[in-house]
């Protein structure tokens, strides 16, 4: 069965919002219940409660799981995978006191910390990218902290390719995949990022369906993506612009994605996410309008 959640970046915040304050995290989880969702995304550390009592008791009294738990890591800089492992252990520690080992710890490259990917996102040329050298660095890290994640907690890892950080386009999915051990490591695909980097979702689903462990539903705005890249914007204005738009309004094919995982039968969660900034857009109302989108296509 294929479930659906929501998380708080929908609601401003997450990791790049621009240091402005979002909504208290109490709201955000009355609203996800109030629009139909089952589930929520952990967000950035210490939004929500780290206490597992405490974060179990108010996703219970909405009766909403913990999906998962998103962590950025400068995975090109060998440095720092000490202090990685150790943010990530204390967050699968987390979810696995409150939900057990079917939540999950996704991985992420530390987006917006290099300049180039920063400014360039959504327009990503080889050039820009790590060297074949450096690949094998790179995902020996992600595989590192996977690995201690698992032994220690039983939590299963996913890594999420995401704009403004060096894992994006295809060639670098593909990368990252080709040199981590399946058993440590799935994928998380993001509709949203992937149209953004230029690529087809669909067919992405169709080259790394074994990987797929967890889905992010994010829609791209086509107007917006190309004025990104004829203007030049950089990865946090087209996030000001608004370029994550309501599902359906953007040009991502949920329907043929939700044909893919029911080629694969996937059993597991649907997370939408709608990245903007805190006190912008209406995100009860865009929750409940993603929600009745979501189950306009059947799921």
């Amino acid at each position: 069965m294929i479930h659906i959640g929501n998380a708080p970046c929908s609601w401003g915040a997450f990791e790049l919002n621009q240091g402005q304050q979002p909504v208290p995290y109490s709201q955000v989880l009355d609203e996800m219940q109030a629009a139909g969702y089952e589930g929520t995304d952990l967000g950035d550390w210490g939004y929500m409660p780290t206490d597992p009592a405490q974060l179990k008791e108010a996703l219970q009294k909405r009766s909403l799981h913990l999906i998962s738990a998103f962590v950025p890591v400068n995975f090109k800089e060998k440095a720092s995978l000490p202090e990685a492992e150790i943010r990530a252990l204390e967050t699968a520690r987390l979810l696995s006191a409150v939900e057990g080992t079917s939540a999950f710890l996704v991985l992420s490259d530390l987006n917006g910390h290099s300049p180039i990917r920063t400014l360039n996102a959504g327009r990503i040329r080889p050039e820009m990218g790590l060297l074949p050298f450096q690949w094998q660095s790179y995902a020996s890290g992600v595989e590192q902290v996977a690995r201690i994640v698992k032994e220690e907690t039983g939590i299963q890892t996913v890594f999420h390719h995401h704009c403004a950080g060096y894992v994006e386009t295809r060639g670098e999915v593909g990368m990252l995949l080709d040199y981590t051990d399946p058993d440590l490591v799935g994928l998380c695909l993001d509709t949203g990022h992937y149209q953004f980097a230029g690529g087809d979702p669909v067919r992405l689903f169709q080259v790394f369906a074994d990987r797929v462990r967890l889905v992010h539903f994010k829609d791209c705005d086509p107007l917006l993506a190309a004025r990104s890249r004829e203007e030049g914007w950089d990865y946090s204005e087209s996030i000001r612009q608004g370029i994550f738009c309501e599902l359906g309004q953007g040009d991502v094919d949920f329907p043929a994605v939700k044909a893919e995982l029911e080629k694969i039968d996937y059993q597991g969660w649907i997370v939408v996410e709608q990245d903007q900034l805190p006190g912008r857009g209406t995100p009860l109302e865009s929750a409940r309008r993603n929600r009745d989108f979501i189950r306009s296509i059947g799921l």
